[in-house]
């Protein structure tokens, strides 16, 4: 199947109105393969000597996984890898083994007409620094020692810190000192970090070229296969410490655990313990509980031959008294009397030199922009690159970072306010994605927009479920985002499909467990379904291609009854198709559609619809027998 971008819209060959379904795969794919969830310790810091060939699966466990997607309705995927997958050896030394891998892998894909775009996945930067994506020789050629983040308070690290591992606290790393340094670098370290530099060339111009080259590599290898449509810019791009006003007072949320302040933090890879504050979050806010003494051994975070890259910039020193004291508050927040946006003065006119180049490969592949999440999108101009997608982040904030569900209470993703009683989540849930539509045509000259993470926690209530076996509070949570998906008609890919996920360490990644399978709960490989969690919710009937304007859509999980109103197009031939799963449907179906000619494709799970009369507005009904 063909996709491309028209104006607000994904159309096929024949100018249908496509509506696209998947998955991200894999969660796990930000960890080398066999060994390398981020709980295990053992091999940990040989980050040269890794290995992602087997991430997402093996290929003969390939064609298992594809069908499965393919029979769930799943044809358009968010497929993963990482910057660290490919150049882990060193700076230009490209796994060429892992690039005949991936190739293979989506060759397969293709057998199942399955369509995918490539995200170059990234979380607070690396997995050194407690996330997942660049290489650790990104951060070494800038003088840290890897060893020693944990220990300084510049990052929290499972693999050091051990389990328990605190529930969600990864992304507190972003505003630690590792991961907002290497933001800070790589986007504006031109402005911002000019003395710093790495064989000669500014950190920022050494770090962008590599990272590109790396993923223009990928595009090289992929570009004789169809059904690679186009290429994320960087999954979740943080603006670390860019746009910080003041370094003395804590940035970003959500606050947990330690979380020095950014002078603080710089005060503690310098080797001078600090006492720093313990935040937590719950039904009362996110707020500091306590207090700590971080580094008290004075461990010195830079290795041998380097200083703190902030304070060779001239941004703080010790004075004659011993004590750190701020030379530039404003650092991060303005140059030159301009108030520095991320989003416009830096993001934009990266993901504008990543469009260039990888179109050099690949002249016809979209490209998927996005933000940090609730960030807004910057302001395309004309010259910008054409041919993009806004592809932003969206989750049920509550139930994702307390791992708990509760149909009458939510916050809302953007303010951080809470919303209460069933009604009035439904209609914020509605409201906050429809908040992207609007960015898009706003900001964004009306490009397509596309929902590239959405998703629930499966280990909800400290895993019960998997003691009693009963998902319907997974089967809830996931029901009401998705609905407010299909009224806003968005495509989406849901976050995400693990094939490794296992009810001890869920996605294997920082104790994440947003896996829609896992094979602890696949009770009979015989069956397709098994293994499969909250399919009431996620395996929804939804108009692939629509002959004309879809109006509106809505699916009801109880009765299990479709309504899609479209308007159709007289000037297109071919029909709308419907994805019908007989997982819901297991008795069969009726489709109520006057002045329509129906064709059921039971073993394809297709309804096609042709039109037979001139109308403005055309209703359709799927209902069980």
């Amino acid at each position: 199947m063909e996709i491309r971008t028209e104006k607000n819209r994904f159309v096929d060959a024949y100018g249908r109105t496509l509506m696209l379904r998947g998955v991200n795969l894999a969660g796990s794919s930000k960890v080398p393969y066999p060994h390398g969830a981020t709980y295990v310790k053992e091999g940990f810091f040989d980050h040269r000597n890794v290995s992602f060939i087997g991430r997402p699966f093996p290929l003969e466990e390939a064609r298992e996984h594809f069908q499965r997607l393919k029979t769930w309705g799943f044809t358009f995927l968010r497929f993963l890898i990482t910057w660290e997958a490919v150049e882990h050896a060193g700076p230009g030394i490209y796994d060429e083994a892992y690039l005949e891998y991936l190739h293979e892998v989506l060759r397969i894909a293709a057998e199942f007409d399955i369509q995918v775009f490539i995200d170059p996945h990234q979380d607070v930067w690396s997995r050194f620094t407690g996330g997942d994506g660049a290489p650790g020789w990104t951060l070494e050629m800038v003088g840290f020692d890897l060893t020693r983040l944990h220990e300084t308070g510049a990052a929290i690290v499972h693999a050091v810190h051990g389990d328990p591992f605190p529930r969600m606290i990864w992304p507190t790393n972003a505003h630690k000192l590792a991961a907002a340094t290497m933001y800070a670098l790589f986007f504006a370290g031109k402005d911002l970090a000019p003395l710093t530099t790495i064989e000669g060339e500014s950190a920022q111009e050494f770090l962008q070229r590599h990272y590109i080259a790396a993923i223009r590599k990928v595009a090289n290898t992929l570009k004789d296969l169809p059904n690679v449509v186009g290429f994320d810019t960087m999954n979740e791009p943080a603006k670390g410490y860019i746009g910080v006003k003041d370094l003395n007072h804590c940035c970003g949320r959500p606050r947990l655990g330690d979380f020095p302040t950014p002078l603080q933090a710089m005060v503690l890879a310098s080797g001078l313990p600090q006492e720093v504050h313990i935040w937590d979050i719950d039904l009362r806010g996110n707020r500091p509980v306590g207090k700590r003494l971080l580094n008290p051994q004075g461990v010195r975070l830079w290795k041998e031959g380097f200083e703190d890259i902030w304070r060779q910039n001239g941004v703080w020193d010790i004075g004659a008294d011993g004590k750190p004291r701020i030379i530039r508050p404003h650092h991060f927040y303005e140059k030159d009397g301009h108030i520095l946006d991320f989003n416009q003065d830096y993001y934009r006119p990266f993901a504008n030199r990543f469009a260039r180049e990888i179109r050099k490969e690949m002249p016809d592949a979209i490209i998927f922009i996005e933000t940090e999440p609730s960030s807004p999108a910057p302001r395309w101009e004309p010259d910008d690159a054409q041919n993009i997608v806004y592809a932003p982040h969206w989750y049920d904030g509550f139930t994702l970072i307390l791992k708990e569900y509760n149909p009458w209470i939510s916050v809302d993703f953007f303010s951080g306010k809470f919303v209460f009683g069933k009604k009035a989540i439904q209609r914020s849930f509605r409201q906050q994605l429809h908040r992207y539509v609007e960015e898009a045509r706003e900001r964004l000259n009306g490009c397509p927009v596309f929902i590239g993470e959405v998703g629930i926690p499966f280990d909800l209530s400290r895993k019960r479920a998997y003691r009693t076996g009963d998902y319907s509070a997974q089967i809830q949570a996931m029901d009401r985002s998705l609905r407010a998906l299909e009224e806003n008609l968005l495509s989406y890919t849901i976050w995400n499909y693990s094939p490794d996920n296992d009810h001890a360490h869920g996605d294997q990644w920082n104790d994440e467990d947003l896996s829609i399978f896992s094979r602890d709960d696949q009770k009979n490989p015989a069956d397709i379904h098994s293994g499969g969690r909250a399919l009431e919710a996620i395996l929804r009937p939804y108009p692939i291609a629509t002959a004309g304007e879809p109006i509106s859509l809505a699916f009801d999980i109880r009765t299990k009854v479709l309504e899609f109103i479209f308007k159709p197009d007289p000037s297109l031939a071919a029909p709308t198709e419907l994805y019908v799963p007989q997982y819901q449907y297991p008795r069969g179906f009726l489709v109520e559609a006057p002045h329509a000619r129906i064709e059921s494709i039971p073993e394809a799970q297709k309804v096609k619809v042709w039109v037979t009369q001139p109308l403005d507005t055309f209703r359709l009904r799927i209902l069980p027998i």
